[in-house]
């Protein structure tokens, strides 16, 4: 016990001597001030600006026209909006507008933003006019300088993520005590870090990287806020760290706006995996691993409270007012902190707030009360080690179209596929192939008289057997969307288009058994 409270001591003096270096270097941000004063003579990168919108279509509106007045040369950026799924015009309000370069995602369902954006970059991988990428989410705004102060910031930098600004007051009480939380995070701990050199982790709601670097690595990791943060320690990891820059701001709409935070298991297990590259010398790669392992107030306060106690009690390995003064570092460095991080009365009371939210949220997540919610909620929750995919589908009636869902579970090596319809649910059993609960799925429905419009049930697919066990790819032999198109076109089994047609047999073990005999017959 006296070995864990010895390490546990050295933990948390270490953070609070790096906590105060950080409050006290954050009290000179001059370098950024700098920046801003000279935005505009800097050489100008050839700007990819591409936006992500997934039915935004007035918040789109109005970044477009923003885009339009920037001071930037207008023959130095080109605006792509990524359009993914959407159903309330977004497309139609391009349509003659040479202003955006228009990618219209559609008949398959919404992608996310991670596979629209890779579907983008495939297409812009050999335009050698692109300099830099700047990525950026559809419910943003910008002020008329924002492409010339990313420009500035790319000149000592590769990559570089912003500052999230959240119009607080549209917000609720819990959702304002996360707002000052982020904003005294921004304005301190991000900032403070990049002034002394350290890597941030990128934030892809706005997210600016030079295309040479895209190309080297060959995509970016988009999928959620604990893959931006694996993708930010690979980009440490070849030296091209991502930098955070306060003068790059963005005002995100308080409705659509989501406060995360990476997961603690996430972070314990990238530590796990990072940890033996951490002594070569690349130090920011290092540090930025270490920095993974940061605590929380709650545990900082209840760690010194311990080693107080103790240390005050009986013997320890340091006198008890080395623990003390080590403590006043700590809450020292807090009063620091609060100095240059732009917070005004109002947030600093709410900040005060956040250890009561975050005791809140931790006992709100502790496993027995977390189960006694979803059971209230009637919310599923799925065991360890699985993964869950959603996908929107149509389903057939005689009389009309239904808009439904399917959710393609992964659970220990075993999959199956759940159906979901307003309230009503089925699930199909285990298989050991994504395609055969497809195809228990399939069979339910038409004896119900139901057909699921998917290409895995459509007559114009073909399986295509590439050795992966759930074959779950194919090819789509129908003239959609050109007669001139003569190939097969690649696809998915739970894509969808409008010329699909029902198929009168579709057992994709059948296919393989005729496959199989008709490559015996030509042998």
């Amino acid at each position: 016990m006296e070995f864990i409270f010895n390490l546990l001591y050295i933990y948390v003096a270490l953070y609070s001597l790096y906590f105060l270096a950080l409050a006290i270097r954050n009290l000179n941000d001059r370098p950024f001030q700098i920046e801003k004063r000279y935005v505009q003579f800097e050489d100008k990168d050839n700007l990819a600006v591409i936006i992500y919108a997934h039915n935004n279509r007035e918040s789109l509106f109005n970044l477009v026209n923003e885009l339009k007045q920037q001071d930037y040369p207008i023959n130095s950026f080109r605006v792509f909006a990524l359009l993914d799924n959407c159903n309330d015009g977004s497309a139609e309000m391009f349509a003659d507008e040479p202003f955006v370069n228009v990618v219209n995602i559609k008949d398959v369902g919404t992608v996310g933003k991670d596979q629209a954006v890779s579907i983008l970059l495939e297409e812009l991988r050999n335009d050698d006019w692109i300099d830099s990428y700047l990525f950026i989410d559809a419910n943003r705004s910008i002020g008329a300088d924002f492409l010339s102060t990313v420009n500035a910031a790319l000149t000592n930098n590769y990559v570089l993520s912003g500052e999230t600004i959240i119009a607080s007051e549209k917000l609720g009480p819990v959702a304002k005590i996360k707002a000052a939380y982020q904003k005294y995070h921004m304005n301190f701990m991000r900032k403070a870090r990049s002034l002394f050199g350290l890597a941030s982790r990128a934030d892809s709601g706005v997210f600016i990287i030079k295309k040479d670097i895209v190309d080297q690595i060959g995509s970016v990791d988009f999928k959620d806020i604990n893959s931006e943060l694996k993708y930010s320690l690979l980009l440490s990891n070849i030296k091209f760290k991502c930098t955070y820059n306060p003068n790059i701001q963005t005002v995100a709409e308080a409705e659509s706006y989501v406060f995360e935070k990476p997961r603690l298991s996430v972070r314990l297990n990238l530590f796990q995996n990072c940890f033996t590259k951490i002594w070569s010398k690349n130090f920011v790669f290092a540090e930025h691993t270490i920095s993974l392992l940061y605590p929380n107030i709650w545990f900082m306060l209840l760690a010194y409270a311990f080693i107080l106690k103790h240390s005050y009690e009986y013997y320890f390995f340091v006198d008890f007012k080395i623990v003390l003064f080590t403590f006043m570092l700590y809450a020292a460095g807090f009063g620091i902190s609060l100095i240059n991080s732009k917070l005004s009365v109002k947030e600093m009371g709410l900040l005060a707030l956040y250890p009561a939210y975050s005791f809140c949220h931790i006992l709100n997540n502790l496993p027995p009360v977390r189960k006694i919610r979803n059971k209230i909620k009637n919310i599923e929750e799925l065991p360890k080690n699985t993964e869950k995919m959603t996908v929107d589908v149509i389903v057939s009636t005689s009389r009309s179209d239904l808009p439904c869902k399917l959710e393609f579970i992964s659970e220990n090596g075993l999959a199956k596929v759940k159906f979901i319809y307003k309230n009503k649910k089925f699930t199909t059993s285990s298989h050991l192939r994504v395609i055969d609960a497809l195809q228990e799925l399939k069979f339910k429905l038409d004896e119900h008289g139901f057909i699921l419009k998917i290409c895995n049930c459509c007559s114009h697919y073909t399986s295509c057997n590439d050795g992966s066990r759930n074959m779950i790819k194919g090819f789509c032999n129908s003239d959609y969307p050109s007669p001139s198109i003569k190939e097969p076109k690649p696809t998915f089994i739970w894509n969808t288009c409008p010329e699909f047609t029902p198929a009168k047999l579709n057992n994709i073990i059948q296919e393989m058994v005729d496959q199989s005999t008709a490559a015996t017959t030509k042998v």
